[in-house]
């Protein structure tokens, strides 16, 4: 199964896309991971897409499409894949549809105040990574880390006028795909993403035919 997850900031896209990939046994794959993993091996290319986010810019789509290319021509894509929260606009998605056959598209709805609840609550510790809510799942001690004591922080575009910017966008450049998708006779699956987790994987699973 070729699937796409969908959805705006803190839907939950990548927890149940990852949840689905481990039940089918495909790969998942965030074009976010694949950035960062370029740019960890310090190739030309990962130089190049490293000088790109340091300076703020967007990574150009060449790029972008010849790194999934390079993704999905491995093995462990041949029975199947997610590409979770890509792509964002339809210069992407047309670059999909053309080289790649999709299945089904799985978009997570979520409402705009839920979003921002979420992510300007969310906290991240320095050291570890772990990820804390104040609200929905505080630490023990406020600002330290339950697991090493690190500082727990909240990014730069986690305040809620930058949550609000990303999901203009999202409602301006990625929202409007779904017409897209299903113009080209790509199933578009619904799920609501105002549940809690688990609610949210019964769902998809469901809608899926998954058992």
């Amino acid at each position: 199964m070729r699937l796409i997850f969908s959805g705006p900031q803190a839907s939950g896209k990548g927890t149940q896309a990852v949840r689905v990939a481990e039940r089918l046994g495909i790969a998942h794959i965030s074009m976010g991971n694949l950035l960062r993993d370029e740019i960890k091996s310090e190739s030309d290319l990962g130089k190049e897409i490293k000088n790109t986010v340091a300076t703020g810019g967007l990574v150009p789509n060449e790029i972008t499409f010849q790194l999934l290319e390079n993704r999905l021509a491995k093995d462990d894509c041949k029975a199947g894949f997610i590409l979770d929260g890509f792509p964002r606009n339809i210069g992407q998605a047309e670059f999909i549809v053309r080289t790649f056959r999709i299945d089904k598209v799985v978009n997570i709805n979520l409402d705009d105040t839920t979003s921002v609840h979420r992510i300007s609550g969310r906290r991240i510790c320095k050291v570890c990574g772990a990820i804390y809510h104040v609200k929905t799942k505080p630490p023990k001690q406020v600002g330290t880390c339950d697991k090493d004591s690190g500082e727990l922080i909240q990014r730069d575009d986690d305040t809620p006028s930058r949550v609000r910017d990303r999901l203009r966008i999202f409602h301006e450049e990625t929202e409007p795909l779904l017409d897209f998708y299903r113009s080209n006779g790509i199933e578009v699956i619904l799920v609501n993403g105002n549940q809690g987790i688990e609610e949210v994987t019964e769902e998809v699973f469901r809608k899926l035919g998954i058992n």
